[in-house]
Order: structure tokens, then C-alpha cells, then sequence
């Protein structure tokens, strides 16, 4: 069904408003020629939008729009797409913006819902939200839309969605009469109508937590949870922190990789192979060829001067290589050598063979693209090295492949025997930018995808990642025009079509605009990982600069990724430190492969901006702003992401219940019993290292003292009821310390429904909070709900204020859990709007 895509037709339903001749059925035509042959809003209006309604029910899956043939000040910036079965209840589905020229540009539209359904639509709701031109008013020239049209297939999605809208409902139901304790009209809906709220172990830790505060067997049936994988989700979409280590091997004769940036690099998974070539050292290019085995922990080099080799590439730095698992080979692609010195490197804008200051020379003619036919062709700098001989063969490129490029990317998709370069600069001429190419294995024969400055605009220095599960490409940041990029699109290999997923990935919480970043995948976990990286000015370098973005969803959610000495130095005490944190300093044109089986990552090299004394710009004897040194790297290291763990999960569960159960003994058991339990049965649960958690635990002494005598009337530690007199006699010791550092507030990670605040004006009034409680207790027994009463006959009826606490802290479990194993996450009483007509 997902591959599945044909044209969907519509008429125009309504509109905001519309300009004179510039009718809303206007898109319809997609005529680029005609300046009249599109929709224009009216000015003044303060919301703009353009209603379509389909022929016939589909799933949309893509919307396009067309565009003139020159670019338009009236052209749409920023919109939204809304869709919807009626034009009263619509979904937005689509924000991103336009761009200022004649390409046209297709959107991909989500039509599954966070939870993975599958939805129809009637309806199209496309709502402008500003122009190129703010002195003119939005058009949009031409529409078209693709999706699933076939009657059958729709239908049983529609069938489908509306039962999982049904079954949505009763779950929110369900929710909302058991959080108000009615749980006899929510035993009698679960019962009469099949709908299961959640995973049956769920359902009895709700049992056990609220309703009836077994407390052990609630703490049991956390182990059982998450033996079950209910803390899986939770789990691997948790903030990961970076574990670096350094790797100081080397060769037999003791020897590493010189220092560079600019080099490449690959790796070969199942054999446990990282090979290295080439890159710039500051004063030349390098030839040098490495392996690492990632087993026997050994550098070997393989030639020193591949120049000498038959066959072999000669110096150079900006090239690319990748490992193919099929053929057990290396191919490798691009250049910038000695030789490109007649062009002037600094012409180039090669980050990594000229300082920063060259950064920002660049040439006019560099967005001129020549035909095919008119351009040159120098000699072929595309290689194979056969990794079992040892041997190189040199390659030829087509007129339909690239040219002598740098700072170009290249992906391996193996299964298929393809290569994938996108981007970079030719080495000759005016460093014209380079397209979207594909190189046959088998075939060897190049193919021309997309030309440069076609969906996906050209740039050089930028990251590809190859999806091999969806067989796409995420492109995006690298640099254009003296410009750093924030951009992402995802290229679908199979319909040949590229979606632009980010216009600016920073303004949606993810990387400043960057140039020679480097970026990993991880398929399994659907994860791209990015390190390092030029930033803004072109000669800093971001203080956070590794980030992890996941793309399960669209269009998916960028992290930060801290490294874990640097997390502990904002939640650990200083002293419990270890003297100096480990990992690796800020770079860029460094290099980096990745491991999906181990799950770690390698960098090595690159290039390191030096700091000056101060932190201001220093001028120089010339008046000019001297830029800061740089240095070139050698250095390797690997990076593995620690995550929360299934043992830390049951720790916090555990801890959440304790914490419960402590306070209701305060009002239930004597001060001495309730007081060694949160010294022993609480405190080995807690984080003591963990500033917040400790605080939050100091101030659950809030709950004693407000329901006991003075604390000099306890007995002493010798009488406490203990089960083992020796090992844990209460610490009365303990308590000053406790006393002077207690957090009058209550407690942060579980509220309790103003029951302190009560409790406070009932002492201050003279009466006792037990005797409050007591009094609440006739209360409720009044309103007792049959099925409690069933299940506790002879009990005393819990309090409404436990009742909350114990649902709270049930809630609190709850976000560790599966969505699809518990209970709809919103409330019911978010579902209605404030001016829902009754």
C-alpha cells in the first residue's frame, strides 16, 4: 500500500478571499507561463486559506506545488496543510515553507497517526502564513496531490480508523471514570464492551498500587514488566549519554596515522576493519593508506605511498571512500591534491587544506553549471582496492557521472550494488557544484539523478546518510554561497523524488547551520548520529557540537548528545567527580565510521581551532582581525551511548511506590516504624548522588513530622521493631542531619493534593491531623463504591486523598510504559474544546 501512489483529483470547495482574475480554480492548471494562472489572497484579511475537497475518499501522501517561471515576490512562503473527513474537524498534518524560485517542490504529508494508523481524507486545508514579499499578498500558482486512491483499499482503512477512533474513545472513557473512582460503571463498560485499556499486568499493578496497597507484590510486578518488554519504548527513547575512550594502538613498529583532517575513511563491519587514506597535514596531501583491527587492537599500514602502486590514487585530501560487504572492496572517489594548487586552494574554499581565513574567498562563477557535452574531462579519479589481494584498479567515469570533485559525499548500498555521491565541487574550472549521481557495480555505468540545483539545492561539506530498511537518503547542512546550511531532504530511491524534511533544522531544536560535520546511522534504532562541525563565523565551533537525531516519525526529533562526565558535572557533586573529564575536543573535516552490532563509533583526526588568551578578536599589525591558530589532529577514539538502563527503570518504579507507602504509614503506624523504614526500606532505593533525588528524599521527613509527636519523644534505636537488631537498628542519629537540610515544600516528584496544606491548618487550628483523617474517613465511607467495598469488606475505606496519591503515583509508573500497553496518555477533558457547543 505505502508504494502505492497515483494522482488524486479535486475541485475547489471555498476560500478566504481572492484577488481580481486571480481565482481560487486557478490552481488547478499548472501553467508556469501564464503570470494570471493562480490563486491570490485579498489583503487586510487576517487568515488566509484555501479549502479542496477530493472526488472520492483517499489517503493523501504527497502534496506539489507548482510554481512561475520566474521567481515571484508573491510568491507563498510559510504554510500549513490541514486534513480532515469535514471541513468543521481538520488535522494539521504539514507546516514547512516555500522557497523563491520556478522549481517545484512536493511535500511528503503524514497520514498515519502517532500511534500508526493509517487515515483518509475528504478535505485540504492549505492556510498561507507568509509571503516572500511581505508588500504582497500570498499566491500559490498550481496544486497537485498523489496518494491512494483505490476504492477498496481506502475503504478498509477507512473501516479500520474509525474502529481504532471507537476503541479511542472508550479507552479515554474508561480513564476518566476510574481517575473519579467510579469503578463500577468502569468494571461494567470494560466488561459489556471488550475494549482493553491496557496490558493485563498493568491492570494489576493499578489494582495493587491503588486500590487495594499491596505494596510488595506491586514491586514484584515491576520485575514482571519489565521482563515483558513494557519499558522497552521508554527505554530506547531515553536521552543516551557518550562514553569516550581514547585508543592510543599502534603499529608493530609503534607507529599511527600521522596528524590530518580531511582524510577518509571506512569500515568493514564483519571482517572488524576501519581503513584510513590520505588527507591534508598542513602542508601537503597524504597517500598513506591504514587498517585498524578493531579485534587484535593494531594499526598496519598498508602502503605508504599508494602514488608508487599500480592503479593506486595518488595524494590527496576531501575524497571520499566506502566499504563494499558484497565484494569485499573499497572504492574511493574525489580529490583535492598538490596538483590543485594552479586553481588556487583558497578559490576552492576548501576547509580543510587552507586556514579559516581562506574560508571566505569564493568565486562568483561557482553556481554556473555547464551542459554535459561543453565540460572537460580529466583524467578519472575514481578507484577500487580489493581488500583480500591487496591490489588497486583504477576506474573510469562517464560523461553521466561526476567529475573530479571534494567535499562530496558517497554511500554503499550493497544488497543493490550501488553508489550514491551527492554534492561537492569540481577540482578544475570554477569548482562548479556536483549533483545527485548513482554508479552501477555490476554494470559499471554511471547515472545523472538529479542535476545540481534541481530538488535539492548543491552544496559541498555536507553530511548523506544511506537508509537501507526505506532505501533513502538523508542529505542535509554543509555550505553554499559563503552561506552554512540548516537543511534537511530525505531522496526516496525508488520514485526518485526528494522531500525537504527541514528549511532550518535550528529553529526546530536541532544543530547550528554546519560545514564538515560528520554523520552515522544506526537503522535499528532509526538514529543518525552528527559530530562536530565549522559553525556561524567560519572559524568556531559549536560548544555542544554531537547530536543525535531520530527519524521515526516525521520529521523526527533532534538531541543533543552530552558526554556523560559533562551530564554528571550538572548533577553530581563536584567531589565525587573524577579529577578530569574524557573526550575529545571540538573539530571539523575529521572523520568518523560507526559500528551498528557493537554500537560504537570511531573518529579520528581533523582539524582543532586554537583559542586565543582573551575571547575577543585580536587585531593584527595590518588593522585586520587576526583569525585563531589551527591544528591538525591525530588522535582516535571510540564512543559508545550509555542509555537508561531496564535496572535503573525498576529502580525509579520501586522508589516512586516507597515513597507512597512511607506516606501513609506517618498516618497510619507509629513515628519509629514509619521512620526506619525511610532510613532503610527508602533510602537504598534512592540516588544519593543524584542532588535532586537526595533533596526530594530529605523532605518525604515532612510527612513524620507533621503526623507525629516531637521528635525527642521517639524511643530509642534499641527498641525499634527491626527483623535484624544488628544491621538495621534505626539511625537516630540520623535525624538532625535530615532535620537541618529538610525541604519544607512538599515533595516534587509525586503531589500530593494539598494534603500537607491541610494538614498544616488543621494543627495550627488545635486538632490533630489523625483526627482530620478520622473525620474524612465518615466522609467518604458514604460515597464508598460498591466494588471497593467488594473488594475490602472489612478494611477501613481509603481516604480521597490517598486515593489521589496512590492514582498519581500509578501515573507516574505509567510513563515508563509502552503507549500501547496502557492508558491514553491525554485526559478526557482535554478532548473538549472551550466553546464545544452542548
Amino acid at each position: 500500500m505505502e508504494n502505492s501512489s497515483d494522482a488524486i483529483e479535486y475541485t475547489v470547495h471555498e476560500c478566504s478571499s481572492y484577488g481580481a482574475h486571480f481565482y481560487p480554480e486557478n490552481i488547478l492548471v499548472d501553467d508556469p507561463s501564464n503570470f494570471k494562472s493562480r490563486w491570490t489572497t485579498e489583503p487586510f484579511e487576517p487568515v488566509h486559506w484555501i479549502l479542496l475537497r477530493l472526488n472520492k475518499l483517499s489517503i493523501l501522501k504527497t502534496i506539489t506545488f507548482g510554481k512561475y517561471r520566474i521567481a515571484n515576490p508573491c510568491n507563498m512562503k510559510d504554510f500549513k496543510v490541514y486534513v480532515g473527513m469535514t471541513p468543521e474537524n481538520m488535522t494539521e498534518v504539514l507546516h514547512s515553507s516555500l522557497k523563491n524560485d520556478t522549481i517545484r517542490e512536493s511535500f511528503s504529508i503524514r497520514h498515519h497517526n502517532s500511534t500508526g494508523h493509517c487515515f483518509p481524507t475528504r478535505f485540504i486545508k492549505i492556510e498561507p502564513l507568509s509571503v516572500h514579499n511581505q508588500s504582497y499578498t500570498s499566491s500559490i500558482w498550481h496544486v497537485s496531490l498523489t496518494g491512494i486512491i483505490n476504492e477498496a483499499l481506502v475503504e478498509k482503512v477507512k473501516i479500520d480508523y474509525e474502529q481504532f477512533q471507537e476503541t479511542r474513545v472508550m479507552q479515554h472513557i474508561l480513564k476518566h471514570l476510574r481517575q473519579r473512582r467510579l469503578l463500577t460503571p468502569y468494571n461494567s463498560i470494560l466488561t459489556q464492551s471488550g475494549v482493553r485499556l491496557e496490558h493485563p499486568l498493568i491492570t494489576e499493578l493499578y489494582e495493587s498500587v491503588v486500590l487495594t496497597g499491596n505494596w510488595d507484590k506491586a514491586e514484584s510486578l515491576i520485575h514482571d514488566i519489565t521482563k515483558a518488554g513494557l519499558f522497552d519504548q521508554y527505554l530506547k527513547s531515553s536521552h543516551p549519554r557518550a562514553v569516550w575512550q581514547e585508543i592510543n594502538d599502534t603499529d608493530a613498529n609503534g607507529d599511527i596515522p600521522s596528524v590530518r583532517g580531511g582524510h577518509a575513511m571506512c569500515i568493514d563491519t564483519q571482517g572488524a576493519y576501519i581503513y584510513l587514506f590520505g588527507g591534508w597535514d598542513g602542508q601537503k596531501s597524504l597517500d598513506d593508506f591504514w587498517r585498524y583491527d578493531i579485534k587484535e587492537q593494531r594499526w598496519t599500514v598498508l602502503s605508504t605511498n599508494t602514488s608508487l602502486e599500480p592503479n593506486a590514487p595518488g595524494p590527496r585530501s576531501c575524497h571520499q571512500i566506502v566499504y563494499d560487504s558484497k565484494t569485499d572492496s573499497i572504492y574511493a572517489l574525489g580529490r583535492l591534491d598538490d596538483l590543485d594548487k594552479s586553481t588556487s586552494r583558497a578559490q576552492s574554499g576548501n576547509s580543510e587544506t587552507t586556514g579559516p581565513s581562506d574560508l571566505t574567498q569564493r568565486t562568483e562563477a561557482a553556481d554556473e553549471t555547464p551542459t554535459m557535452s561543453s565540460r572537460p574531462m580529466p583524467s578519472s579519479e575514481f578507484h577500487r582496492y580489493h581488500c583480500k589481494s591487496n591490489k588497486w584498479e583504477h576506474l573510469d567515469i562517464d560523461v553521466n557521472g561526476p567529475r573530479t570533485i571534494f567535499e562530496h559525499q558517497m554511500v554503499m548500498d550493497s544488497k543493490a550494488q550501488i553508489l550514491y555521491v551527492f554534492g561537492g565541487r569540481a577540482a578544475e574550472k570554477n569548482f562548479h557544484f556536483s549533483g545527485l549521481h548513482s554508479y552501477d557495480v555490476r554494470m559499471k555505468k554511471w547515472n545523472l539523478l538529479q542535476a545540481p540545483d534541481s530538488a535539492i539545492p548543491s552544496r559541498f561539506g555536507h553530511s548523506m546518510i544511506f537508509e537501507p530498511n526505506t532505501r533513502q537518503l538523508f542529505i542535509f547542512a554543509g555550505e553554499r554561497e559563503a552561506k552554512y546550511l540548516s537543511d534537511m531532504y530525505i531522496y526516496d530511491i525508488a520514485t526518485n523524488t526528494a522531500t525537504e524534511v527541514f528549511s532550518d533544522f535550528t529553529s526546530s531544536g536541532g544543530p547550528q547551520p554546519c560545514f564538515t560535520q560528520r554523520a552515522v546511522i544506526d537503522p535499528a534504532l532509526q538514529e543518525i548520529y552528527i559530530f562536530g562541525g565549522l559553525i556561524h563565523d567560519r572559524v568556531t565551533l559549536s560548544e555542544s557540537s554531537n547530536w543525535l537525531y531520530r527519524y521515526s516519525s516525521r520529521p523526527g526529533k533532534w538531541k543533543k548528545i552530552h558526554a556523560l562526565e559533562e551530564h554528571r558535572k550538572h548533577h553530581v557533586a563536584a567531589s565525587s567527580l573524577p579529577p578530569a573529564s574524557v573526550s575529545p575536543s571540538s573539530r571539523f573535516a575529521h572523520q568518523v565510521v560507526y559500528d551498528p552490532h557493537s554500537k560504537t563509533l570511531y573518529l579520528h583526526g581533523g582539524t582543532m581551532i586554537m583559542d586565543f588568551d582573551s575571547t575577543k578578536p585580536r587585531e593584527g599589525s595590518d588593522g585586520q582581525i587576526e583569525e585563531p591558530p589551527i591544528k591538525r589532529l591525530s588522535d582516535f577514539w571510540k564512543m559508545t551511548l550509555r542509555r537508561l538502563s531496564s535496572r535503573e527503570l525498576i529502580r525509579q518504579s520501586v522508589y516512586l511506590i516507597r515513597q507512597q507507602r512511607f506516606k501513609e504509614m506517618c498516618e497510619t503506624q507509629a513515628p519509629v516504624q514509619s521512620l526506619f523504614y525511610l532510613q532503610n526500606q527508602v533510602s537504598e532505593v534512592v540516588n544519593h548522588e543524584d542532588p535532586s533525588e537526595a533533596q526530594l528524599f530529605r523532605s518525604l521527613l515532612t510527612y513524620l513530622l507533621t503526623n507525629s509527636s516531637p521528635i525527642t519523644d521517639l524511643p530509642s534505636a534499641a527498641e525499634a521493631p527491626t527483623s535484624n537488631q544488628s544491621d538495621q537498628a534505626v539511625r537516630v542519629d540520623y535525624l538532625p542531619s535530615m532535620i537541618s537540610t529538610v525541604n519544607t515544600n512538599p515533595p516534587v516528584r509525586i503531589d500530593p493534593p494539598d494534603l500537607l496544606q491541610r494538614r498544616a491548618t488543621n494543627d495550627s487550628s488545635g486538632r490533630s491531623s489523625k483526627s482530620s483523617s478520622q473525620s474524612q474517613l465518615k466522609s467518604d465511607q458514604t460515597s464508598q463504591d460498591p466494588y471497593e467495598r467488594k473488594l475490602h469488606p472489612t478494611e477501613e475505606y481509603l481516604s480521597q486523598e490517598f486515593f489521589a496519591q496512590r492514582t498519581k503515583t500509578f501515573e507516574a509508573i505509567l510513563i515508563f510504559v509502552a503507549d500501547d500497553a496502557k492508558q491514553p496518555a491525554r485526559s478526557l477533558l482535554d478532548l473538549v474544546d472551550v466553546d464545544a457547543d452542548f
